[in-house]
């Protein structure tokens, strides 16, 4: 049985991820700060949650050996949350690199997993943005990302296959759930109070179901290695403006929610490819972003989401804020 061991894993996609592995027969570490709870996940006989921090070296050091896959997603996600403490960010999600990868290799795992992100190519114009192109990222936190990828490469071997995903944005339910991403605030305003506001709209916005970034996460692991060693896999469904977007909401929401459109200075437009993961491992999106958001009206009508603009466990800044992380 594989032993998987994953950073950030009590986070918004582990939250997702981590179920589903337990249910594949993995054994899981998750290494997670727990600020969104231990609940997030749940309790398992093939399951090790541990509280702590990547940047803590012993610990890593302690924990990590017998495991065969490292996915690493912990970090101080999106730019706003970055942005709120730029040595925090840098600390955690640059810094902590290439010890984690140093500790990794010293722990025998044998297939390092990456989660990227899509904004590390900045604005292209062409019309098919692929894995080959040049990264061009506009902030710190894309640019960080950006450097982690290029650590990672110099440490590929036949002994330690590395791969790296760069996933469009995540959209759709988890118990630990964020409602400070694109889909999810539309839809979190739409339900609650019946209007959105889009401000531009023409804008491009690559998202992908959460449920697909997590059986993303499982082809690169049953896949073959000679096919995913050194290799970086844009994952995303397709490729939507922001008023798209807003009308997937309002035909799942209802027919009487308003759009109100503003005018913006902030035109970045993203748009991914993903048809490399396709053409190599097989792998396609099976839901859409109108799926993200029947799961989550299900979760309001539930109450399973309740207080949904002030509860900070749903804002990663409203959190980090409240606990003046260092």
């Amino acid at each position: 049985m594989k032993k998987i061991y994953i950073t950030g894993g009590a986070g918004y996609v582990g939250s997702r991820l981590v179920p589903k592995l337990l249910d594949k027969g993995f054994k899981v570490t998750v290494l997670d700060l727990m600020i969104y709870g231990e609940d997030v996940l749940p309790n398992h006989k093939n399951l090790n949650k541990i509280k702590g921090d990547i940047r803590d070296i012993d610990l890593l050091n302690k924990t990590m050996s017998n495991h065969s896959i490292l996915i690493h997603l912990a970090c101080i996600s999106n730019d706003p949350s970055f942005e709120l403490n730029p040595s925090l960010g840098k600390s955690i999600n640059l810094d902590a690199f290439e010890p984690l990868v140093q500790s990794s290799l010293k722990a025998n795992i044998n297939h390092f997993i990456y989660a990227s992100s899509s904004s590390v190519y900045g604005i292209k114009n062409e019309k098919n943005v692929t894995e080959d192109m040049k990264l061009e990222p506009l902030t710190d936190y894309s640019k960080f990302k950006g450097d982690c990828e290029k650590i990672l490469n110099k440490y590929k071997s036949d002994n330690f296959i590395t791969t790296t995903i760069r996933p469009s944005t995540v959209c759709g339910y988890a118990k630990r759930q964020r409602l400070d991403l694109v889909v999810n605030i539309l839809t979190n305003h739409a339900y609650h109070n019946r209007e959105i506001k889009v401000f531009g709209g023409e804008q491009l916005r690559p998202n992908i179901h959460i449920e697909d970034m997590v059986d993303s996460y499982l082809a690169v692991i049953d896949a073959d290695v000679k096919t995913i060693n050194g290799e970086i896999f844009n994952v995303g469904f397709k490729n939507q403006s922001v008023n798209e977007l807003a009308s997937d909401v309002k035909s799942i929401i209802g027919e009487d929610i308003k759009i109100i459109n503003t005018e913006t200075n902030d035109n970045r437009s993203y748009h991914v490819s993903s048809q490399k993961i396709k053409d190599v491992l097989n792998f396609e999106t099976k839901f859409t972003v109108r799926d993200a958001v029947k799961d989550l009206k299900k979760a309001f009508e539930n109450k399973i989401l309740i207080d949904t603009f002030e509860n900070e466990m749903f804002f990663n800044i409203k959190r980090m804020n409240k606990l003046k992380l260092k």
